[in-house]
């Protein structure tokens, strides 16, 4: 009885364990899978703010096929407080590269730097009707998930896509592409990097990755790429092309 009962127990808790893991992995999955497939804002310029107190909101600009064009790092908040200062720079890269839309992480000083950002939209649509024009009146902000932004900026992939970019700026235009396409930038970071599981380390990690694999291959080859936009990351996802394949043809 004492050794088939030890034996026992160890069968249950295996198979409870599995069981439980199953649940974990695919709740995983279903996270990813929704946030793959969020709504894109299309080919709008989008300017991304990568919220900061100290260290200042990192602002990074691209245009509509979610090249990076400008860059800046404002400090609105605490120790400077140049809010003017701030909101300046942010106009002058407003006019200057016609921003439709404002990303803003949701991580430290998310909040403060939304009011910013809300400043500088009524300051631009007071420019506009000054000028009797109607062209940026239209700008809106939004605030999105910075996960896995960081894990991006620091990675081979983003040095040797903008090398020539300081590390903190890049999280910047991360948040700004993914306004523009979600699908297209999260593919680019390990899917276990963008925190939408939980107990993703207790779990069966080969099991965890294949699964997510499978998902975000299967959201990929859902929607389709835009060759002329699509990065060489998002092109191996796409079924039968290799990494060797999908770099010949980026």
């Amino acid at each position: 009885r004492v050794k088939l009962s030890l034996s026992t127990e160890r069968d249950l808790f295996a198979r409870l364990r599995e069981q439980a893991e199953a649940v974990a992995i695919k709740v995983f999955a279903d996270n990813l899978r929704d946030l793959l497939l969020a709504a894109p804002a299309g080919p709008r310029v989008v300017m991304g703010l990568d919220p900061g107190i100290r260290t200042g909101v990192k602002v990074a600009v691209v245009d509509a096929t979610g090249k990076l064009v400008d860059t800046a790092t404002v400090y609105p908040h605490e120790p400077r407080k140049d809010w003017e200062g701030s909101l300046h720079t942010l106009m002058k890269l407003v006019l200057k590269h016609g921003v439709q839309l404002i990303a803003i992480g949701n991580g430290t000083a998310s909040r403060e730097t939304d009011k910013l950002a809300g400043d500088l939209i009524k300051s631009v649509q007071k420019q506009a009707l000054a000028s009797g024009g109607q062209a940026q009146a239209a700008m809106q902000k939004i605030v999105v998930s910075e996960a896995g932004a960081s894990v991006y900026s620091a990675s081979e992939y983003a040095s040797a896509e903008l090398p020539d970019v300081d590390v903190s700026l890049r999280g910047a235009a991360s948040i700004a592409r993914r306004l523009q396409d979600p699908l297209a930038e999260l593919v680019k970071i390990d899917p276990k990097s963008i925190g939408v599981g939980q107990y993703q380390h207790d779990v069966n990690q080969g099991e965890l990755a294949r699964t997510l694999d499978a998902v975000v291959e299967d959201c990929v080859n859902g929607v389709g790429v835009d060759l002329n936009t699509a990065s060489a990351p998002l092109l191996t996802r796409v079924s039968g092309l290799s990494a060797t394949a999908a770099r010949a043809v980026v």
